[in-house]
């Protein structure tokens, strides 16, 4: 294992591998999964002294604005969830970047309290949850996800779920940012191996790692006639 290349793709990917593989082994439950992720990224998040680093990134503004301005290409309609909010920068980002109205859905009351205090116009649009059973008050345009918010074996029924229950029908899913080794598409190819197509994708490659590209992906939920 090259553990330049994967601690290229994910920080922690050491802690990450060791709860995905306690949950595997019946070690962890479902509730014991979420609650050993919050322990490592929560407390990291909110002790973080700038804004991207409490929405989860090491680097600068400027880095920021390279890897996440990716989900601007899927971003279509008035409406847009971020699911994972964290301390709710994507959501001014995205703002900023399209003009679309942000809304946000965080799992720890924490950081959702902290995204609240830093955007108090839009403290009642962002909602505390799981994404994976949680019943919206309203539809949106555009969501974006990230498929590790769930363990492995949920990912399918995470997708369906966001599709059949909060976007709009016209609407897109937005999965990503994430990293990726560049010679294949994985995480594309398993959500289309569920039966879903792919409808556009957008990518960058990583700056001082360029065996690694920021991708996103996203599915167009089709409206009924």
């Amino acid at each position: 294992m090259d553990e330049k290349l994967e601690r290229a793709k994910e920080r922690a990917w050491r802690e990450v591998a060791a709860i995905d593989a306690a949950h595997a082994a019946a070690e962890l439950d479902d509730a014991g999964w979420h609650a050993a992720m919050a322990a490592l990224v929560v407390p990291a998040y909110l002790a973080a002294p700038t804004a991207e680093g409490g929405s989860g990134h090491s680097g600068t503004a400027e880095d920021w604005e390279y890897s996440r301005g990716i989900v601007a290409a899927g971003i279509a309609g008035e409406t847009f969830l971020d699911v994972g909010c964290a301390n709710g920068l994507l959501m001014e980002s995205v703002h900023r970047w399209t003009g679309s109205e942000p809304f946000g859905l965080e799992l720890s009351p924490e950081l959702a309290g902290l995204a609240r205090r830093r955007n108090p116009q839009w403290a009642d649009r962002i909602f505390v949850g799981n994404a994976l059973g949680w019943e919206p008050p309203r539809r949106f345009d555009t969501v974006r996800t990230g498929l590790e918010y769930v363990p492995g074996q949920q990912r399918r029924a995470l997708v369906t779920h966001l599709l059949e229950r909060i976007v709009t029908p016209g609407g897109r899913l937005v999965i990503g940012k994430f990293n990726e080794q560049v010679e294949r598409r994985s995480l594309e190819e398993e959500v289309a191996s569920w039966g879903f197509r792919v409808a556009g994708r957008a990518e960058r490659p990583q700056r001082g790692e360029p065996r690694i590209a920021y991708r996103a992906f996203w599915i167009a939920r089709v409206q009924s006639s």
